[in-house]
């Protein structure tokens, strides 16, 4: 079985999928623009052959990739990178050459935010008003159906990137003469708490493993305001989220992947959906599925795509938690600190990529704790600033 694997030195964990990958059997051909040399040697050891290119952006360096891999080891069967920036281009390629998974004309439900609006709708979940911006008249009729606050952001984008939360006339003025020339999607601001609802769905759209998660902020705020943010796993989902995701894995017809589905909780108590990513969640929440449940997601994600059963138990002895640090910040507590009084609920820590340090921090620390107290005591003791 022939799978291309996009990228699959980054993000730096991901190396764990094609490793499971060739563990079951797979010849895993990787593409991306680092040189050979500077991958790391488990990265090596999984991939039967990586051809180099000089730009990812470039479509035609990747066909011909793709044709070499044909021409060498036969049928391609998949297309994967389990990242947000390439799902188009995956989508681009397995229709040149006839692979498994979402086809060109089938992506817009999955990478456009207008689009999505539309399918969660058809699951029956609650949704912000929202619409495709055109021009200055149309957003200034906008706000005066929904007001101010109001969020603006690429119709196609990926996180928090280019967007936006304008609460007045000036700063619709700034947002002008600053946008990007890009198609924006105009949103109502939601007043909430972020939750998510994530998992993976196996090739004939069950749901194999799913959890949630409870953020302390969103990423807009995060990113654009450059706060701290933790966020954690639930042992119990809600029921009304789990519906909620639930309805929409099927609606977006999400089979052989991750899905990572973000949704506002009211303080009413509605959930209102924001969006859907049809990839792990970012970060290493992957490495949070395993520690909360004692799972290796990354070898369930391998024995899926060759075609092998994968069944364990949906019980989570654990909540875990991202807890993030920026260079920028002044804290209180050392890490010598902060592994002295929580180190026994600590599983991971680390430096975090400098591209996702605007969104999650520049130094991260995973925590287990059978309860939500735990969890937030060792959040407010990591980011306590001065």
């Amino acid at each position: 079985m022939n799978i291309v694997y996009i990228s699959p030195h980054f993000p730096p964990n991901y190396y764990l999928f094609a490793t499971h990958l060739k563990d079951r059997g797979a010849n895993v051909l990787g593409i991306g623009d680092t040189a050979y040399d500077q991958l790391r040697p488990e990265l090596k050891e999984g991939l039967r052959e990586y051809y180099r290119v000089d730009d990812m952006s470039d479509y035609e360096q990747l066909l011909r990739a793709c044709g070499y891999f044909t021409h060498i080891y036969g049928k391609l069967a998949r297309v994967e990178s389990n990242n947000e920036h390439w799902l188009e281009t995956e989508a681009r390629l397995r229709t040149d050459f006839n692979m498994h998974g979402p086809k060109l004309h089938q992506i817009s439900r999955l990478i456009l935010k207008s689009e999505m609006k539309k399918q969660f709708q058809s699951a029956g979940v609650a949704v912000a008003r929202g619409k495709v911006l055109k021009n200055r008249e149309d957003a200034e009729r906008f706000i005066g159906e929904v007001g101010y606050p109001v969020v603006f952001k690429p119709d196609r984008g990926v996180g928090a990137t280019d967007t936006f939360r304008l609460e007045s006339e000036a700063d619709l003025d700034a947002f002008f003469d600053r946008k990007q020339h890009v198609r924006y999607f105009m949103e109502e601001f939601v007043t909430g708490t972020i939750c998510s609802y994530d998992g993976l769905a196996d090739l004939n759209g069950n749901i194999v493993f799913h959890t949630a998660h409870v953020f302390s902020q969103g990423i807009m705020e995060t990113v654009n305001q450059d706060n701290d943010i933790y966020y954690y796993s639930l042992r119990d989902i809600p029921d009304d989220l789990e519906q909620a995701g639930r309805n929409s894995v099927g609606a977006f017809d999400i089979r052989g992947r991750f899905f990572h589905i973000e949704f506002f909780r009211t303080p009413d108590g509605r959930l209102v959906a924001l969006e859907m990513n049809a990839r792990p969640p970012g970060g290493l929440t992957t490495d949070m599925f395993n520690y909360a449940s004692n799972i290796d997601i990354y070898a369930g994600w391998a024995d899926i795509l060759t075609g092998r059963p994968w069944s364990f138990s949906n019980s989570r002895p654990y909540h875990c938690a991202y807890v993030g640090r920026k260079l920028n910040k002044r804290y209180i507590h050392s890490h010598r600190e902060i592994m002295q009084h929580f180190g026994y609920m600590i599983v991971h820590h680390g430096p975090i990529d400098a591209v996702f340090s605007a969104a999650i921090g520049d130094y991260g620390y995973l925590v287990n704790a059978e309860n939500v107290d735990g969890i937030r005591s060792a959040a407010t003791f990591i980011q306590e600033k001065s």
